[in-house]
């Protein structure tokens, strides 16, 4: 595959970011994305492995090696159908995938991995200018009906291969636009949403129903004092949609967020994350909103040291925030992973975001005691150290400090979908609340209710963009084959 010497003469080609001043002023994308020889020379670089790790490393099971050498080679039409077989929306992991293909890459094990993401990203966005992207409608309809329940990327994915398979689908999403998190939550400068809504109607193209707005769940919606970001305009109940489709897919995400009950969490300044950053993306959109969350001339904390965070610390500097600090309970990760130790997995290592290079205080192995505050406002954050000592997290004696802070952004990931919801359906849930569904070939993504699945995080808790899609198509192929007996969906 590419160039047969090609991993030994060429250098890995990052893409680009635009100046930090420059991307501080709008939410408009900033990356600056490989050329046309960029990315063949990264191309190149695909060594003909003998077993490419790669493949198993993405989720999807993307045939990295073939793209790469059909972009090597200038064919970039039959790329993108290559992409396509594995992958309905590289244009999202083109943008948002942390890339564990990259991890698992054979040339990671000595030298920097080949660029997959950036040759993903190019050839997703070159098929879209030159009009390759097309909708695909079945030649041949089924006569049967399925609704997905929630649209993000497990729901749109499984809503496409469906509708593909010739099935009658409807896509239900209770907020008014589809997306899930990719559309509020991610930031605008990570992936703006036109991205989403080329799709969307790519879907209703090919057959997809798409109906936004409309909240799925019993008497009692989200349940008492729910945060999720919920803008719906009338409420179907499971029973109409058990009695109204032939099969029933849950593809939500894990929308509750992990909490901290410390002393002052009531304070008014400290909130989720997801509080905080869909409004954002409402506003980017055009909407007009009340009292906004906003960081302008404060002092921001950001509990939370994954992406989530690192979303909310961008946003805040956008926004103007005075100074923006990020919390971390794990100590500072080593700069570069062992590699003879991890590879082909996912690495240990400290991950500098560029939201991080646009201004940001990073603090490791640190743990909130209490939110301080006066008259009912947040004015600071008590904090204490810590140590490991005997595989157990310590506190650091004596290390208490009192930090000012003006808004706190809860950021500490999510813990399962929202139980009101799988309650309503009479779902049994797992350990972690979430809706119980093997993905074992004889029963794939099968619940306890009869002729109801569970895709996405829904099913697996909070995860990746990747691992959505991967839902989706798989457990589109699972109602495929429960409605016909078989499936020619690929798994």
């Amino acid at each position: 595959m590419g160039k047969a010497t090609g991993f030994l003469e060429y250098e890995r080609i990052e893409e680009g970011y635009k100046p930090v001043a420059e991307r501080l002023k709008n939410y408009k994308e900033f990356v600056i994305a490989l050329t046309p020889e960029q990315a063949q020379v990264q191309g190149a670089r695909c060594m003909d492995c003998g077993t490419p790790f790669c493949n198993n490393g993405c989720p999807v099971n993307n045939i990295i090696p073939d793209f790469n050498d059909l972009v090597y080679r200038d064919d970039w039409a039959n790329a993108i159908k290559v992409l396509h077989s594995t992958n309905n929306f590289p244009e999202f992991t083109g943008r948002i995938c942390p890339a564990p293909c990259e991890a698992a890459c054979v040339v990671n094990i000595n030298d920097a991995p080949i660029g997959i993401k950036s040759i993903e990203h190019a050839i997703i966005d070159r098929a879209w200018a030159e009009g390759w992207v097309k909708p695909m409608p079945a030649a041949v309809k089924t006569g049967k009906t399925v609704a997905v329940i929630g649209a993000g990327p497990a729901g749109m994915a499984a809503a496409q291969q469906l509708a593909r398979a010739g099935h009658s689908v409807t896509l239900f999403e209770k907020n008014d636009r589809i997306g899930g998190l990719l559309r509020y939550g991610i930031p605008d400068f990570k992936m703006e949403k036109s991205h989403i809504d080329l799709r969307a109607k790519q879907l209703e193209a090919e057959g997809v129903v798409i109906r936004t707005g409309v909240l799925v769940a019993g008497p009692e919606g989200l349940g008492k004092g729910s945060k999720v970001t919920n803008w719906a305009k009338e409420t179907v109940s499971p029973e109409q949609l058990m009695a109204e489709f032939d099969a029933v897919l849950l593809s939500g995400g894990a929308e509750q967020s992990r909490d901290l009950p410390v002393p002052g969490r009531e304070l008014n300044g400290v909130h989720f994350a997801m509080e905080f950053l869909p409004q954002q993306n409402k506003v980017n959109a055009g909407d007009k909103l009340k009292n906004q969350i906003r960081a302008d001339g404060k002092t921001v904390i950001v509990i939370g040291g994954g992406d989530t965070g690192s979303d909310c610390v961008g946003t805040s500097n956008r926004h103007g925030a005075v100074s923006v600090t990020q919390f971390e309970l794990m100590p500072m990760p080593p700069e570069h992973e062992d590699k003879p130790l991890v590879w082909p997995y996912w690495p240990y290592k400290l991950r500098t975001s560029s939201s991080h290079e646009e201004g940001c205080e990073r603090e490791f192995a640190i743990a909130t005691k209490e939110f301080i505050g006066e008259k009912g406002q947040l004015t600071g954050v008590k904090t204490v150290r810590l140590e490991w000592k005997d595989g157990k997290m310590a506190e650091v004696p004596g290390s208490e400090q009192i930090l000012k802070a003006d808004l706190v952004f809860l950021a500490m990931g999510f813990v399962s979908p929202v139980a009101s919801i799988l309650e309503a359906f009479g779902v049994d849930k797992d350990q972690r609340g979430n809706a119980k569904a093997t993905t074992d070939a004889a029963v794939g993504y099968a619940t306890s209710v009869p002729k109801l699945f569970a895709a996405g995080d829904m099913r697996r808790g909070q995860s990746l963009v990747v691992w959505a899609i991967r839902e989706g198509r798989q457990a589109a192929r699972a109602v495929d084959a429960f409605l016909m007996g078989k499936s020619a969906l690929p798994r």
